[in-house]
């Protein structure tokens, strides 16, 4: 098996093209992996998108690949094909870090569910991306790895906490990642980092043993809220991987039964004369006016190109700013997070003061009722509307090693709730909701506009995505570290 491309080309490729290639015997497993590798050592000593990398097993596994492509054998989905996994994800053997001090030399002795699903396809695994501490943050960094930096300018932070995740996608280290996405993991990088990302329906990925192992506090929480989900260059790239990593599975008591449709359909099903809702701050919060422009012009896309009904309208959230936190304080071990703390091993300032807190059972329950009402209020609202359209983010790529942005629109932000609650309602309500690249600021840093479903309609917001994506192209576009390494090569 020979290939004609060369080593940029393969890590311009998408993973659907890549595993094409494989299956035609063009592309040697091998090849790719090496051409990944490459890349990675190019690039990961600045972009940090890495926390371990399993460069050892990787090679094994694209050698086992190709011998399988030579000798005939049935080959799955994922073929050959190189993939990242976020560092909140258990993978037996390799090191899984959770960004914590706690953890820093844990090493799961099973797989996550996806895990096991991804190479049962026949992928091929890189490592481990870097993620905020225990995933309690917007952010690349932790107090055990150095901080991930955005491609597109290394000041930045590429949103978290799949931060290393996106870079690596991102900086075309490897073209399909998994990521999670509790309050918006996924699709805050997919923002700021110029990516396809989709929160599936909860239910639709199980997850195990994440989320579902109490012997670990940092792996036993945000039960109710968590997604497992791709972060892609391409809408198709993460079809494909939905495809392998969906469907039910008696370790989570949430998964759903599988789906009544094809994910590799999904893209291709038509929007045509949809009613879609749009807001650029929810009736009221602060946006960045770059981010503003750049999101209404996109929702018009549908309009102009689609002949869809776009009409400017919110669901009522804005007496609910301050609820995610409360949810994500019930869903977490408690008991087993201020152990943590008492040993001098919890790192992030919010996350320290949670700890030092105390709420009442009437506290958390009435979170929890409060959280009932929002799943009502959506509802209620989506019943007028096939898609919800709005910002992914309220501003683009803040400083790395922050927390947020310091300013909105030029006034300054008072706490890390400041801005757009755009992402954790539908960790809340569980719907389907994908980040779209639909922009670039004056100062190339990528916008993202969030596209929301119905419970349950993941087609309806992969093929919206498609949709965009046909109109609006992104693909194509690469951050200058990236062309600046293949033009030296």
């Amino acid at each position: 098996m020979t290939g004609t491309k060369s080593g940029d080309d393969i890590c311009r490729m998408s993973g659907t093209e890549q595993a094409r290639l494989i299956r035609e015997k063009q592309l040697s497993p091998v090849e790719v992996t090496n051409a990944v590798l490459d890349r990675i050592h190019a690039l990961d000593p600045v972009l940090h998108a890495f926390c371990t990398l399993t460069e050892e097993r990787a090679l094994q596994e694209a050698r086992a690949a190709e011998a399988a492509v030579m000798a005939g054998a049935p080959l799955g989905p994922l073929h050959g094909v190189p993939v990242s996994v976020k560092d909140l994800i258990c993978t037996k053997g390799v090191r899984t870090m959770l960004g914590s001090e706690a953890y820093k030399e844990f090493i799961p002795d099973e797989d996550d569910i996806v895990v096991e699903r991804l190479s049962a396809a026949g992928a091929v695994l890189l490592g481990k991306t870097n993620t905020a501490e225990l995933g309690y943050g917007a952010v690349g960094h932790n107090n055990i790895s150095p901080t991930t930096r955005n491609p597109w300018d290394l000041s930045k932070t590429p949103g978290g906490s799949s931060a290393g995740s996106a870079a690596a996608v991102a900086a075309g280290m490897g073209a399909l990642t998994l990521g999670s996405d509790g309050g918006g993991s996924i699709r805050s990088p997919a923002s700021f980092s110029g990516l396809f990302g989709m929160k599936p329906s909860f239910g639709r990925v199980p997850a195990y043993p994440g989320c579902r192992d109490p012997r670990y506090p940092g792996l036993s929480s945000w039960e109710s809220t968590e997604h497992i989900g791709p972060l892609t260059r391409t809408v198709a790239d993460a079809a494909l991987m939905l495809s392998v990593v969906s469907g039910p599975d008696m370790r989570d008591r949430h998964s759903l039964p599988g789906p009544e449709f094809d994910w590799a359909d999904t893209p291709r099903r038509n929007i045509r004369g949809k009613k879609i809702a749009y807001t650029p701050d929810l009736g009221g919060c602060r946006v960045d006016p770059e981010v503003r422009a750049l999101t209404a012009a996109a929702a018009q896309v549908f309009a102009g190109e689609y002949g869809c009904e776009v009409v400017e309208d919110a669901p009522d959230l804005m007496d609910v700013l301050d609820l995610h936190w409360m949810i994500i304080l019930r869903d977490s071990d408690l008991v087993g997070m201020r152990d943590l703390h008492r040993q001098g091993l919890i790192y992030m300032p919010h996350l320290r003061a949670a700890m030092e807190q105390s709420h009442s059972a009437e506290d958390l329950t009435e979170a929890a009722k409060l959280r009932q009402e929002v799943v009502n209020r959506m509802w209620r609202f989506m019943a007028r509307y096939d898609l919800f359209l709005c910002p992914t983010v309220a501003y683009p790529a803040f400083d790395i090693d922050t927390y947020g942005p310091s300013h909105i629109g030029g006034a300054p932000v008072e706490s890390l709730s400041g801005g757009l609650p755009s992402l954790w309602p539908f960790n809340h309500t569980g719907q389907p909701a994908a980040s779209v690249p639909c922009g670039w600021t004056s100062e190339g840093l990528p916008v993202g506009l969030q596209i929301a479903g119905r419970h349950l309609d993941d087609p309806l917001v992969m093929a919206a995505s498609a949709a965009f994506e046909a109109a609006r192209p992104w693909a194509h576009l690469w951050p200058g570290i990236v062309t600046a390494e293949e033009a030296r090569v």
